[in-house]
């Protein structure tokens, strides 16, 4: 039996094969021998290169007739192959190859790898959204779906958002191909939940939150109303023997319905007719369409933007802007004529209506501030007259019981203090119409007010402000979910779609992610509440009137002023101010009594005595000012003598207002 040979032998002796090396892990120290081995190679290499090709064997040395081993590397920088050369006494050297594991090579990766990694990677990052619907886990056949959400692939994780933009689920380690194939019908496990694929959803929808809001915001803008002739009504089974047939009523019907007012007449103001869905929605009965002309003895006074005011009121309480919502904001600035736009509306929809001349309200609710109710019922009466409408103005003599039982009355004003007593009453009668004026003071949504109004059954809902936001969302959702109620989902869902992302996106500190989802559901909002928001300034009544012309007249003051201004000037605290020689200087109370001095010496009487009745006042310097100013008045002075004769100023304004009323006497002098 031969003896096997020693390592030693075997090593130095070229016939012997090699020791197996098995495809396993190989430990640090064999990790450090490759290394080293590896920059040797690199070494020999650099120099082969230099010395112009000379041969890496003749650079080797032979000493001690050791193995060195190189590893030959692929273009991509992982190593393929070990190659030993085996040196003999004499310099030969032989090389032979071995199959090395890729896990035990080396990585030097270059450019090109790094490239194709990042290519790799690049499909992870891709973000998609999917509309799916979703229940809780289950083996069931037929599922019991929940509710809809929102599902969000990013790589290899996913996340699951209800309609309300809270997470409800979230899941990680999918396969990339998993998700990136996933389609309509699909189902997927996310967080114990089971969801199926309804659709794709954009980028762009996810940013601006429209996919949270689904099938609210779209205005049908096919405004074009379709003739009579194509509109087929209902025909009952059996005929009735007692009436002609339908086609000879519908005939009948479209001759006798006529607009009220010549719609081709000049100036006239004609509403936009219904469209298709509108009129399958709300003209089950097929009645014919009219045109809606408002009345020429309003219209006539008009001016541009006060029509297009009427008209956007008309389309929003007939349902014409947005589906099944009949609210509106006017917050045209003061002086726009906010009010003689709901009169006209009023008044238009009270006698006539799109479909069979019939009217569209029968009743209307003006609900304003105390100080406003006679206002309202005076702009009635000045734009219709009393012969034309009847308006019932609530205060203490005239009680809501009175306009329930009268026939006559078709318009209610009553103020919001009133109408809280009184609501019990209100709620009992059929409204068809709600205008809340100044109706800013309904941004809180808990208040009495906002709830008793919220009460009353009546749909169209209009609110005048001029200030419909004032730096606060919660208060814009509140005006918002009175007039369309729904329409921006619930509280959570609006702060968690709208208000968060816009709030974050304004603070300091904020991302340039944050910044572009804030920018976009903020565009969004103001797209979606522009459906039934209207807001116009100043500069649209511009052209219509008259260059200001301002006028700065300087009036002498009488001898009594004069007196008294020389005596406020002479005192110590006037002084001390002026010097600037008092720490805490008093230059308000300084300048108010020289204001009140130059309007009228009576004020600044009154003030003195208010001072002098009160001398534990915490204002030492204002009682200081005040000291021996009283011995210049008259002695027969009282707080009560006021006469235009002891003020410059008011001389002035009383021969002014005389010279004005001369020239016309017909205009109001403010």
């Amino acid at each position: 039996m031969r003896r096997s040979a020693a390592p030693s032998q075997v090593l130095g002796h070229v016939g012997k094969k090699p020791r197996f090396i098995p495809p396993g892990k190989c430990t640090a120290v064999c990790l450090k021998n490759e290394t080293k081995e590896l920059d040797q190679e690199i070494k020999l290499k650099e120099i082969d290169e230099k010395e112009g090709g000379a041969s890496l064997l003749s650079k080797v040395n032979v000493q001690n007739h050791n193995e060195n081993c190189t590893q030959s590397m692929e273009s991509t920088g992982k190593v393929k192959t070990k190659t030993c050369f085996s040196i003999d006494k004499c310099g030969k050297a032989e090389m032979k190859t071995l199959n090395v594991p890729k896990a035990d090579a080396l990585y030097l990766p270059t450019s090109g790898t790094a490239k194709e990694e990042a290519a790799q990677e690049a499909p992870d990052c891709l973000v998609k959204y999917f509309s799916v619907v979703w229940c809780k886990a289950s083996k069931k056949k037929h599922k019991k779906w929940e509710g809809d959400a929102i599902l969000i692939t990013k790589g290899k994780s996913v996340i699951l958002k209800d309609m309300e933009g809270k997470d409800i689920g979230r899941g990680t380690g999918y396969k990339a191909k998993e998700l990136d194939s996933l389609d309509e019908g699909q189902t997927l496990m996310v967080g114990g939940k089971e969801i199926e694929v309804m659709g794709v959803i954009s980028a762009d929808d996810f940013s601006s939150g429209r996919c949270f809001q689904a099938g609210i915001g779209t205005r049908d803008t096919d405004t074009t109303g379709v003739s009579q002739t194509n509109t087929k009504p209902f025909c009952k089974p059996f005929k009735n023997v007692c009436q002609p047939s339908t086609k000879e009523n519908m005939l009948k019907d479209s001759q006798s319905c006529k607009p009220r007012h010549d719609p081709n007449a000049s100036n006239s103001l004609v509403m936009p007719r219904p469209n298709a869905s509108h009129q399958w929605m709300f003209n089950k009965a097929g009645l014919p369409v009219v045109d809606v002309v408002v009345d020429p003895y309003i219209a006539n006074n008009l001016r541009p933007h006060q029509k297009e005011g009427i008209i956007f009121l008309y389309e929003c309480v007939m349902g014409m802007r947005v589906s099944g919502r009949f609210g509106a904001i006017l917050a045209d600035e003061m002086g726009l004529g906010k009010t003689l736009q709901c009169i006209g509306l009023v008044w238009t929809l009270l006698r006539q209506g799109p479909y069979g001349c019939k009217a569209a309200l029968k009743r209307a609710l003006v609900v304003t501030p105390g100080s406003l109710v006679k206002n309202w019922k005076k702009e009635f009466q000045k734009w219709l007259g009393n012969e034309r409408i009847k308006v019932f103005a609530v205060d203490q003599d005239h009680k809501v019981e009175e306009f329930i039982s009268s026939p006559l009355y078709s318009v209610m004003i009553i103020s919001y203090e009133m109408l809280l007593r009184s609501l019990d009453q209100i709620q009992a009668v059929e409204f068809n119409l709600l205008i809340c004026d100044e109706g800013h003071r309904l941004k809180n949504s808990t208040i009495k007010t906002t709830t008793a109004l919220t009460s009353l059954s009546c749909e169209r809902r209009i609110i005048l402000t001029g200030t419909p936001i004032q730096n606060d969302l919660q208060e814009f959702y509140a005006l918002i979910e009175f007039v369309n109620p729904g329409i921006l989902g619930s509280l959570s869902t609006y702060r968690k779609i709208y208000e968060e992302p816009i709030v974050r996106s304004r603070e300091p500190s904020a991302t340039e992610e944050e910044k572009d989802l804030g920018e976009k559901r903020a565009a969004e909002l103001t797209r979606l509440t522009g459906l039934f928001i209207l807001r116009r300034t100043q500069e649209v009544i511009n052209k219509f009137l008259p260059p200001k012309k301002e006028s700065i007249i300087f009036c002498r003051p009488t001898a009594l002023q004069l007196d008294l201004y020389r005596k406020l000037l002479s005192s110590r605290v006037i002084t001390s101010c002026l010097q600037g020689r008092l720490e805490n200087s008093p230059h308000l109370i300084c300048i108010g009594a020289l204001k009140k001095l130059c309007n009228h010496p009576c004020l600044l009487f009154k003030a003195i005595k208010e001072k002098s009745c009160d001398p534990m006042s915490e204002e030492y310097d204002e009682s200081s000012l005040y000291e021996g100013v009283i011995d210049v008045f008259p002695q027969d002075y009282t707080s009560d003598t006021f006469s235009e004769t002891d003020s410059g100023k008011l001389q002035v304004l009383v021969k002014l207002l005389a010279a004005i009323h001369e020239l016309n006497s017909s205009e109001r002098q403010v």
